[in-house]
């Protein structure tokens, strides 16, 4: 198996284990343990030692994890790079229950910017987190994944929609309603009481005496797959952004431990960003403060450092080509994709993307573009909210794909390992990325 091969395995397998921002933190929290790193609490005090290797996590879907060099950070800064971990899906409703002609069905809520047409006919499943009071009446919370296809929502027969192929349009409200099975007359659906019986399935040792409250979404369960007549492309639900997570976690755990390093991946990106576990909180900055030590150093520190926002990028769509800017079309495969845009809804600049481009160079890595079309609106990402919030200076980044926001997305299957070459480089780069950018040379000293 070649090294692309073995790094595209342990992305499906992730893929498919991170069914939710939930699930995807636990499964990267597994992977820093066995590489050596030492989990941190917020509400507790830390004890940094250079060379020391530390993780910290909030609200269970966001996670900070980073390596302290040999030098005081604020004396070099931090070669950070940043991520999300939510994506566009369906969520619960807290009072879910629907009971029509026979059927059990959940009421949902859409997270995000969803592409709700391809949600019909897929086989679906349950994930997420649930509290629960246990039976010494103290509050607890478990994640659960059902796994297994219990949920789907069913097109309409074209027959009574001959104007499905030419204007469909989808009510949220109204037409994606799940089934989950059929009941009789008599017998009422419990959402919270199939909770329960889920807990105990997966928790045998925990004690539930009543599901509280919970934050669960559907998810495809078809597994991520490596697809193509020539095997070129990467299938998955959830490639934004959990691709540009597990390239990050895994170029972190290549760090060489020189320079010091960090990886941050935020929950919400996909709904603005504005929470405590959010890129526009303050859980960056609250960490960032603590490895400083003191606030001139920490000013130091955030001159001194450099963010690198990698999340995916919009490839040029053969039936949609003129939906791209002519000289700025990214391919899958092609490489990754430096993000511009003038009016800062990327937070790349020239001397960031100088240096990319360098670091590129170097390690042989073909690099693309992408400038939104001026006559469309551009995306954003965690990028220009933390330059602005940290006052880091930042790059965007990310790897071409399409379907973005589907239940199903498409990636290359060279662009991913390459990506992760690149941010491992990033991550053990010894020249300055401060006010003295400009000064380094092409070895970085």
């Amino acid at each position: 198996m070649s090294d692309q091969d073995a790094f595209n395995a342990g992305l499906c397998d992730f893929l498919s284990r991170a069914t939710t921002p939930f699930h995807a933190v636990a499964t990267m929290v597994e992977q820093l343990e066995e590489a050596g790193f030492t989990r941190l609490a917020e509400d507790e005090d830390w004890s940094l030692q250079a060379g020391g290797r530390y993780f910290v996590t909030r609200n269970g879907s966001s996670l900070i994890a980073f390596g302290l060099g040999t030098r005081a950070p604020a004396s070099e800064g931090l070669r950070m790079v940043g991520a999300h971990t939510d994506s566009p899906c369906l969520m619960i409703k807290p009072t879910p229950e629907r009971q029509q002609h026979g059927y059990f069905q959940l009421g949902v809520e859409v997270y995000g910017g969803a592409l709700l047409n391809p949600w019909f006919d897929r086989d679906l499943s349950i994930a997420g987190r649930v509290s629960y009071q246990g039976s010494d009446g103290m509050l607890h919370t478990a994640l659960i994944d059902f796994r297994d296809p219990v949920a789907v929502i069913p097109s309409l027969a074209i027959h009574l929609d001959r104007e499905a192929n030419s204007s469909r349009t989808v009510n949220p409200q109204k037409d994606i309603p799940p089934l989950l099975c059929q009941l009789p007359a008599d017998e009422k659906g419990d959402f919270r009481e199939l909770l329960r019986e889920q807990l105990l399935r997966e928790h045998p040792g925990c004690a539930v005496d009543k599901v509280l409250d919970y934050e669960l979404c559907l998810y495809d369960t078809q597994a991520a797959a490596i697809v193509g007549l020539r095997r070129d492309f990467i299938a998955s639900a959830r490639l934004d952004n959990l691709l540009s997570c597990y390239t990050g976690l895994r170029a972190l755990l290549g760090w060489d431990s020189k320079t010091s390093a960090l990886l941050v991946c935020n929950d919400h990106e996909e709904v603005g960003s504005q929470s405590a576990s959010g890129a526009n909180g303050p859980f960056l900055s609250s960490v960032l403060q603590r490895i400083a030590a003191g606030r001139e150093e920490y000013a130091a520190l955030t001159e001194r450092s450099m963010m690198i926002s990698a999340d995916n990028a919009h490839g040029i769509h053969p039936n949609f080509a003129d939906r791209h800017d002519e000289n700025h079309g990214p391919k899958l495969n092609g490489g990754p994709v430096l993000k511009i845009n003038a009016n800062q809804r990327y937070a790349s600049n020239s001397e960031t993307s100088g240096l990319f481009r360098m670091l590129a160079a170097d390690e042989g890595v073909p690099l693309q573009s992408f400038v939104v079309r001026t006559d469309m609106a551009c995306g954003s990402t965690i990028g220009p909210i933390t330059a602005a919030g940290v006052g880091v200076k930042t790059l965007d980044i990310g790897v071409p794909t399409f379907a973005m926001h589907s239940i199903r997305e498409l990636a290359g299957t060279a662009d991913a390992s390459n990506l992760a070459r690149l941010l491992t480089r990033f991550y053990n780069f010894g020249g300055r990325l401060g006010a003295e950018i400009q000064g380094i040379n092409r070895t970085g000293h």
